[in-house]
């Protein structure tokens, strides 16, 4: 019995997921399928690794194992025998190459699989979350923490998606140039949005930032296919700025670390400057986007390395340009919050309440920042309350224990009042 075959089929699948996934969607134009293949594979894989041994290419035992698992599901249905031949034929050149000496690898898929995902006869609000899931394997629970809605809904609006790609005959390619510019908006959203789960670990476990890597990846291989796109070039240096500050988001003992108080010794020069050159590239085309807009905004964060403060008037100039271009609730927070830095507490306060009740209600950064800035202004009772918000509705272990040091202090802060008085 070999008790790591267990932990290498689960890293496997955390690591190739997506890549898989792609694959075999790919040539069976069905994702439920491939999907449902490839379960079945890693279940044998847990049942067989123990046993066995982990094989030399995990990633080509699974595809193998997929792909028969595919084939005899689909012998179960009544598919037209042209479908069922072209399938037959792809699948066998795939594991002929596979198992020809020297090959370790197979084609990565992935850049087509986004771009089926985002095809005009799929719901436009189901975009990211499909991608998230197909492209990345995030589960539907997480998926549907980041979006706000529940676990039954998102897994729902998912599986709707995926029949769709299946009945429609939608294709896994790269569209043409003409059709690209209609379609690339909600890839690179996905893109970031893959980011951020990684980047936020909703999980609350560390490993989950491997995705923040997957999602760099996916930037650095669409940017190859469109290297004259001035957004994908933003977007891959708005994922290197705030990748190159990962190290400094947590101190020695794992506690959670807002920006302005983060090490500046401890981000990485080489991707800020791999960042900074490509954010001067994209703007050679005279092209601005909101993702080279968020891209400046980090840019200027950075630049505190060299001056040793932060520009909040710039900041605040480009969370304008940025909020014009793309009014999230996120972008509007932020604004907010900078605001509340480079003028007043009291200013930031009221572009906070210009926000919809409804649409804050259970944001959790909303709520994060309402209580710095109140407590800013000396309103700590309100502040208190604020913090005990962000607190419920955060994810993260580190950023509730951060959040919970801010109460406490707003906590003392009334306590001394009191006394005071």
């Amino acid at each position: 019995m070999l008790p790591n075959a267990g932990r290498a089929a689960e890293k496997v699948a955390r690591q190739s997921y997506g890549k898989l996934i792609a694959f075999l969607a790919a040539r069976s134009r069905d994702v439920p399928a491939a999907e449902d293949a490839l379960s079945e594979a890693l279940a044998s894989a847990l049942r067989v690794w123990p046993e066995r041994g982990v094989p030399g290419n995990p990633e080509a035992w699974l595809l193998v194992a997929a792909r028969r698992n595919l084939m005899q599901a689909a012998r179960h249905r009544i598919v037209e025998t042209n479908a069922q031949t072209t399938i037959s034929v792809a699948f066998e050149e795939a594991e002929e190459r596979m198992n020809e000496a020297g090959h370790t690898v197979f084609p990565d898929e992935r850049l087509k699989l986004l771009f089926a995902c985002t095809h005009p006869a799929i719901d436009s609000s189901v975009h990211t979350a499909l991608m998230l899931q197909t492209v990345l394997g995030i589960e539907a629970r997480t998926i549907a923490r980041a979006f706000v809605v529940s676990p039954e809904a998102m897994s729902q609006r998912l599986v709707r998606a995926k029949v769709k790609i299946r009945d429609a005959g939608i294709p896994f390619a790269v569209p043409s140039r003409p059709a690209l510019a209609g379609r690339l908006a909600a890839v690179l959203s996905a893109i970031y949005a893959a980011y951020g789960v990684g980047w936020d670990g909703l999980d609350g476990i560390e490993e989950h930032h491997s995705l923040a890597g997957e999602a760099i990846w996916l930037g650095r291989a669409l940017l190859a296919m469109l290297p004259d796109e001035p957004e994908a070039i933003g977007l891959l240096s708005l994922m290197l700025h705030c990748e190159a500050r990962h190290k400094a988001r947590r101190d020695s003992d794992g506690r959670y670390v807002p920006l302005d108080e983060q090490d500046m010794v401890a981000w990485n020069a080489i991707m800020i400057a791999e960042a900074d050159a490509l954010l001067r590239k994209a703007g050679g085309f005279d092209r601005f986007g909101p993702f080279q807009c968020q891209a400046a905004i980090q840019s200027a964060h950075a630049a505190r390395r060299l001056s040793g403060t932060t520009d909040w008037p710039a900041l605040t100039t480009l969370y304008a340009a940025l909020v014009m271009m793309k009014p999230t609730l996120g972008a509007r927070v932020n604004q907010a919050a900078v605001i509340g830095r480079a003028s007043n507490a009291a200013a930031g306060l009221e572009q906070l309440d210009k926000l919809d009740r409804r649409d804050v209600a259970a944001y959790q950064p909303y709520w994060a920042v309402r209580g710095f800035l109140l407590a800013r202004t000396g309103d700590d009772a309100a502040a208190a309350d604020a913090y005990m918000a962000a607190i419920g509705l955060s994810d993260s272990p580190a950023v509730r224990d951060f959040l919970a040091d801010r109460l406490k202090e707003a906590r003392q802060a009334i306590k001394s009042l009191s006394w005071s008085d």
